[in-house]
């Protein structure tokens, strides 16, 4: 009798089959329990990972860079080395979580120097205060009536809207501002509040980052600036906002994301954040989120001045504020 035949007699009661159809029955009952992880975990037993089976492509992504935009006119050069941004503004909590990749080489850029600055509840950068709702007016009403006589000096300060070239600070003030340094796999996360809306621009954070610069006692000193960007918010976010203080108090006209000329309207490649908050309850705080694919090799300083090059006064290590 040869062994298949042998096998073909084997009584039904046989404990080698009970112990088959046991272990076939628990991997059937686990996945009826939601055990899809066990479920998988059977089927990578069978197959050594990586045996026949093709390596994932590179992400298209990686090679699509993150679109650059205007610096705008309130950049003021890194000398506020810290994580937590917030100081003393109120709003509602913001977590941006970022990374930034080369487009060439897909892998994450480290110790990249990465500046955010943005205005607060009700439209004021610090630093330019004066300037009232980010040089837009601060929501005065827009002057009525035919205008006579003709102009005789050029015009001062920045246009609505927040466009043109750098402004000089007009204070002390730094809040929500920072500049921090990726760590190995590309990321840095930053503290600060949900922004505000000003005359001609919608919600928005300003970000550069700089490559090939060294971090010494001093702060980051040389390199250059390969990224200058925005990031932006889906309408509905920004709208739960409105019905809260303090952003309820803001009376600037808004204006809307498809609105904005300096977004282009490409989604996350055009700094676009991805979002998460309680849609009941956006007051509990917010966490946005995107990786920006950069050109290393690249000198973006954005349009209307780029600033003095990236320099502080405080470590990198010290403890974020």
């Amino acid at each position: 009798m040869t062994d298949n035949e042998k096998l073909d007699q084997r009584r039904p009661d046989d404990p080698t089959r009970r112990k088959v159809v046991t272990v076939g029955a628990g991997a059937v009952a686990a996945v009826g329990l939601g055990g899809v992880f066990a479920a998988n975990a059977v089927a990578g037993e069978r197959k050594a990972p990586g045996h026949g089976q093709p390596k994932p492509a590179p992400s298209e992504d990686c090679y699509q860079l993150t679109s650059e935009a205007v610096e705008g006119p309130y950049y003021i050069d890194a000398d506020k080395l810290r994580q937590n941004v917030t100081e003393d503004r109120p709003g509602i909590p913001l977590t941006l979580s970022l990374r930034v990749i080369d487009t060439e080489t897909c892998k994450p850029v480290r110790n990249a120097a990465v500046d955010i600055w943005h205005c607060d509840a009700v439209g004021v950068y610090s630093g330019y205060e004066s300037q009232g709702s980010g040089g837009g007016g601060g929501g005065a009403p827009a002057p009525s009536g035919s205008p006579t006589g003709t102009p005789t000096d050029t015009p001062t300060g920045p246009p609505p809207g927040g466009g043109g070239g750098h402004q000089e600070p007009t204070d002390d003030t730094r809040y929500l501002r920072g500049t921090w340094h990726t760590d190995r796999h590309g990321h840095v996360t930053f503290k600060t509040v949900f922004p505000g809306w000003y005359q001609g621009r919608c919600v928005h954070i300003h970000v550069k980052v700089h490559v090939d610069g060294e971090w010494t006692d001093a702060g980051y000193e040389g390199g250059h600036t390969c990224h200058t960007g925005q990031f932006f918010f889906e309408e509905e976010a920004v709208i739960a906002t409105t019905a809260l203080d303090p952003y309820v108090t803001n009376t600037t006209t808004r204006t809307t994301l498809t609105e904005d000329t300096i977004y282009d309207q490409s989604g996350t490649k055009g700094g676009l954040l991805k979002l998460r908050y309680r849609h009941d309850d956006i007051g509990k705080g917010v966490l946005g989120s995107i990786t920006m694919t950069v050109d290393t090799d690249a000198t973006n300083d954005g349009e209307g001045g780029g600033g003095p090059a990236p320099s502080a006064s405080a470590s990198p290590s010290a403890s974020a504020s």
